[in-house]
C-alpha cells in the first residue's frame, strides 16, 4: 500500500512495510527517500495499492508543473473543496492516481492562488487579493533583477545612481530587507570589504570623516545637531528680568581667562583689597540654573545632550546660543553668577577666618582676557621682574599703579599665581600623606612627551574652516589641511585656573556633603576599571589630593555642573532647610539616574573626540607624504607615541622593549576609515628618555590628567577638570579631562 502525506509543507510519498490494512490508525512505512516512519492515518492525503512509488511521484511532479494554475483557479468553486473534487473538474470524472497526486502538488505549491484549509482541502484566494499578490510577486522579480544589476555594477567599479542617492541612509539607517541594501551587502561581501569601504572607494561617501561623524550623529544626535525651533523662547523672560532687577550687584571688577574663540565663558576671577591689608579673591561662575528647573523645556534639551561635545574643528553646545548669550560672563555686562569669596594674605596664604562665602549675585565683568595675549608673557620671571620693579618704585617713592601695565590685571594675576602655588603645595602634601607621588609645578621635564596639541582645520587657502561646515552632513574634507601645534603644560595661567577651579569644586562639594545634599561627585579611589567615576555620594579624589570633589564650575557646558549648581543654590537660599526644597533630596533615585546617564554620555563624547583627533593625526601624516619617517617613544606592549603629534601606533617588534625608549619609525600607509597605519621600525635608540611621560591616552601617571591644566586654543575645546573655563583643540587624557 502506498500513501502521500505532507511533511514540512511538501507532499511526499511512502509505502507500507509488510501487510497493511487500509482502515488502520497508523502504518509502519518507508518514504520514497528510504526513511522509515510511523505514518498516522490522519496525516495521509491519499492511499492506493499498486504501482512503483518512485516513478509515480516523479511523474506527478512533472504533471504538477504543467498544470495551468490560472485556469485551475477559475474553475475552482468559491467554497472550500478537496483536491480530489477539483481533480474531477480539471481532468474528468475518473482522474488517475498520478493526476490526483499532481493536482494535489500543484495546489500545495500555489499558496497565492489557494489557501490551505486542512488536510487536502483548499479554498481559492479572493480575486482582489490574488491580483495584489501577483503584483507583489512581479515586483519582487523585478527587484531581484535590479538587485543583481546593481551588484554587478558595484563589482565593476561603477556607482549606480540608486546607491549614490541613498549612500548615507544605507550606512547609518539601512533597511536591510530592501533590495538596494542587499545588493550593496552582497557586493561588499564578495569583494571582502565593508559597506562603508566600498561606498568610499566608489565616491558615494566623500570622506572617512563623513562616516565617523555620521555614526556619531546617528547615535547621539539622530534629529540633527540644531536646537529645536523654539529654543529662543525656552527661557522665561520675566525670570530673566527679575534676575537683572533683584539680584545684588557685586562690588568687584571681574575678569575671565579664555581662548579667543571661547563662546561659553563659565567663570571669572576678581581680586579686591580689604581694609586689613589682605585680599578678597572671588571665583564667579555663570548661573544658568537660575532660569532652569528639572523637567522644564530647557532642561529637556540640556539633559538630552548632557555636555558640550568637542572635537577638532568644532563643538556641539549643550545649551542654545540664546541661553549662553544671557549667562556667558562677557565683558561690559553684569551677569548672574554664583560667587565663592575667600580671603588671602598678600603672600597668597589662605585666611581661615572669616570663613569662605558663597553668594548669588550679578557680577560686573570688566574684561575677557585672552590666552594668546597673556600666556607666553605671564611667566615666573615676569612676576619676579614685577617684584623688583615694585621694590625699586618703593625706594624711589613712586606708585606701581602709575606705571603702564603690559598685561591687564597683572597685579591681580600675580596674587592669584601666589595663592595657586600655595593651593598646589597643600594638595601635594595630602597626596604624599596618602602614599602617592607628588607632582612638580610647571613643566618639570623639557624632555618629556608633550601631551597637549592644538588642531587647526584649514581650507586650500589656509583659512580656518567654519565649524558649521565641518558639522554639515555630508562633509568632504579631501582638500582640507590640518595643523597640529604642540603646547607644553604647566604655564602660570594654566596653574592659576587649574588650582582655583579645583579649590572651588572641592569647597562647594564639601559644602554639599556637609549639609547631606546629594550631588554628582567626581571620585577617584582604589584601582580598576571604575577607579575614576561619577557618583552621588561624597568620596576622595586621590589623584587631585582632595575630598568631596564635585564639578560645579562649568554649568554652561556640563550637565553634572548644572545639577550641582541647582543643589548649591538651594543650599545658599535655604540653609539647613535645603534638604526639603532642593530639586534632588537625599536618596533621590532621579539624581542617581542622571549621574549614570551623564557618565555614559560624557564618556562617549570623549571617545569620539579621541577618534577624530586620531583621524586628523593620520591626515597630517598623509599631508607630509608617504612613506614618512618620524621619531617616537615606546609605551607598552608594542605601542608607541609619535613625538611630534598625539598619534599612537602599534609596532609588534617593540612588544618587549622598555618604556620611554626613543625609536625611529617609518609610516608606510594609512587607513583613515579603520584609523590605523602600517609602520616599519627603522632604528631603536639605546637609551631611555629622561623624565619619561606616558602617552596622552595612557593611564600610567597617578591621576595627573586632572591636576595638569589644558587650555582651549583655536578650534576645538578639550579642557581638563581644572581649566573648565578654557577650551579648545587641546588633546587630553581621556579619563579626567571634562569637556569645556
Amino acid at each position: 500500500m502506498h500513501f502521500i502525506f505532507e511533511e514540512g509543507g511538501e507532499l511526499k510519498g511512502a509505502s507500507a512495510i509488510g501487510p497493511a490494512v487500509s482502515t488502520a490508525d497508523f502504518w509502519q512505512a518507508q518514504t520514497q527517500f528510504g526513511k522509515r516512519i510511523k505514518l498516522k492515518a490522519k496525516e495521509v492525503w491519499l492511499k492506493w495499492e499498486a504501482g512503483d512509488l518512485a516513478k509515480l511521484m516523479e511523474s506527478a511532479k512533472e504533471l504538477a508543473a504543467s498544470i495551468d494554475i490560472d485556469f485551475l483557479w477559475e474553475c475552482s468553486p468559491d467554497q472550500e473543496f478537496s483536491f480530489e473534487e477539483i481533480a474531477k473538474e480539471y481532468f474528468g470524472d475518473k482522474p488517475s492516481t498520478e493526476q490526483l497526486i499532481g493536482l494535489a502538488m500543484a495546489l500545495q505549491n500555489s499558496p497565492i492562488y489557494f489557501r490551505r484549509k486542512g488536510r487536502g482541502h483548499f479554498m481559492r484566494a479572493p480575486e482582489e487579493q490574488l491580483k495584489a499578490a501577483l503584483l507583489s510577486v512581479e515586483r519582487k522579480k523585478q527587484e531581484a533583477l535590479a538587485q543583481e544589476q546593481i551588484k554587478e555594477q558595484l563589482l565593476a567599479g561603477i556607482l549606480p545612481p540608486e546607491i549614490a542617492e541613498q549612500a548615507q541612509l544605507l550606512l547609518f539607517a539601512p533597511d536591510k530587507n530592501h533590495f538596494i541594501y542587499k545588493a550593496l551587502a552582497s557586493a561588499s561581501s564578495q569583494k571582502g570589504v565593508s559597506n562603508a569601504q566600498l561606498l568610499l572607494e566608489l565616491g558615494a561617501i566623500h570622506s572617512a570623516l563623513e562616516i565617523h561623524q555620521g555614526k556619531f550623529f546617528k547615535e547621539h544626535f539622530p534629529k540633527g545637531v540644531s536646537f529645536p525651533q523654539n529654543a529662543l523662547n525656552m527661557m522665561n523672560s520675566s525670570v530673566v528680568q527679575h534676575l537683572e532687577k533683584d539680584l545684588p550687584v557685586a562690588s568687584v571688577a571681574a575678569f575671565s581667562i579664555d581662548d579667543a574663540s571661547t563662546t561659553e565663558i563659565d567663570d571669572a576671577f576678581s581680586v579686591t583689597l580689604q581694609p586689613n591689608g589682605n585680599y578678597q579673591i572671588g571665583v564667579h561662575i555663570a548661573a544658568p540654573s537660575l532660569v532652569m528647573s528639572p523637567k522644564d523645556a530647557l532642561d529637556e534639551v540640556a539633559s538630552h545632550r548632557m555636555s558640550t561635545a568637542y572635537f577638532p574643528g568644532g563643538k556641539i553646545t549643550m545649551l542654545p546660543k540664546s541661553v549662553v548669550d544671557v549667562f556667558s560672563l562677557e565683558a561690559g555686562e553684569a551677569r548672574p553668577a554664583i560667587s565663592l569669596y575667600v580671603e588671602v594674605s598678600p603672600g597668597g596664604e589662605m585666611i581661615s577666618s572669616p570663613p569662605h562665602r558663597t553668594v548669588i549675585e550679578r557680577v560686573p565683568i570688566q574684561q575677557n582676557l585672552r590666552l594668546h595675549e597673556i600666556e607666553d608673557v605671564l611667566t615666573q620671571a615676569y612676576f619676579d621682574d614685577m617684584e623688583q620693579d615694585a621694590q625699586l618704585d618703593e625706594t624711589k617713592g613712586s606708585s606701581v599703579d602709575s606705571k603702564t601695565k603690559a598685561i591687564p590685571f597683572e597685579n591681580e594675576l600675580k596674587l592669584l599665581w601666589a595663592s595657586a602655588k600655595v593651593l598646589f603645595a597643600k594638595r601635594q602634601e595630602v597626596k604624599v600623606a596618602n602614599g602617592q607621588r607628588a607632582e612638580q609645578l610647571g613643566n618639570s621635564d623639557p624632555n618629556a612627551l608633550l601631551r597637549d596639541f592644538g588642531f587647526s582645520i584649514l581650507n586650500e587657502q589656509g583659512v580656518t574652516i567654519d565649524p558649521e561646515e565641518i558639522l554639515a552632513q555630508p562633509v568632504n574634507d579631501s582638500k582640507w589641511q590640518v595643523e597640529i601645534t604642540p603646547r607644553s603644560r604647566g604655564s602660570v595661567v594654566d596653574t592659576i585656573v587649574a588650582e582655583w577651579m579645583i579649590f572651588s569644586n572641592q569647597t562647594w562639594g564639601t559644602y554639599l556633603a556637609t549639609n547631606e545634599l546629594p550631588a554628582i561627585f567626581r571620585a577617584q579611589q582604589g584601582w580598576g576599571a571604575q577607579r575614576t567615576r561619577m557618583q552621588t555620594t561624597p568620596c576622595r579624589h586621590e589623584g587631585l589630593g582632595v575630598e568631596n570633589y564635585a564639578w560645579c564650575t562649568s554649568p554652561l557646558r556640563r550637565y553634572a555642573d548644572l545639577v550641582n549648581q541647582w543643589q548649591l543654590i538651594a543650599l545658599v537660599k535655604n540653609g539647613m532647610m535645603a534638604k526639603l526644597v532642593a530639586p534632588f533630596v537625599p536618596k533621590d533615585t532621579k539624581i542617581m539616574g542622571l549621574c549614570a546617564e551623564f557618565d555614559a554620555r560624557y564618556t562617549s563624547y570623549n571617545a569620539y573626540q579621541q577618534l577624530v583627533e586620531r583621524y586628523w593625526c593620520l591626515k597630517w601624516v598623509n599631508q607630509q607624504g608617504l612613506p614618512l619617517r618620524l621619531q617616537a617613544r615606546t609605551l607598552k606592549d608594542g605601542m608607541i607615541r609619535v613625538e611630534s603629534i598625539p598619534l599612537r601606533l602599534m609596532v609588534p617588534e617593540l612588544a618587549n622593549t622598555r618604556r620611554g625608549v626613543s625609536v625611529e619609525i617609518e609610516i608606510v600607509s594609512t587607513d583613515l576609515l579603520n584609523l590605523n597605519a602600517a609602520v616599519r621600525l627603522i632604528e631603536l635608540h639605546d637609551q631611555q628618555v629622561s623624565g619619561y611621560a606616558p602617552d596622552f591616552n595612557g593611564q600610567e601617571i597617578d591621576a595627573e590628567e586632572e591636576s595638569i591644566p589644558q587650555v582651549e586654543l583655536e578650534i576645538t575645546a578639550v579642557p581638563s577638570d581644572e581649566t573648565e573655563n578654557q577650551v579648545s583643540s587641546v588633546t587630553r587624557d581621556p579619563l579626567e579631562t571634562p569637556l569645556s
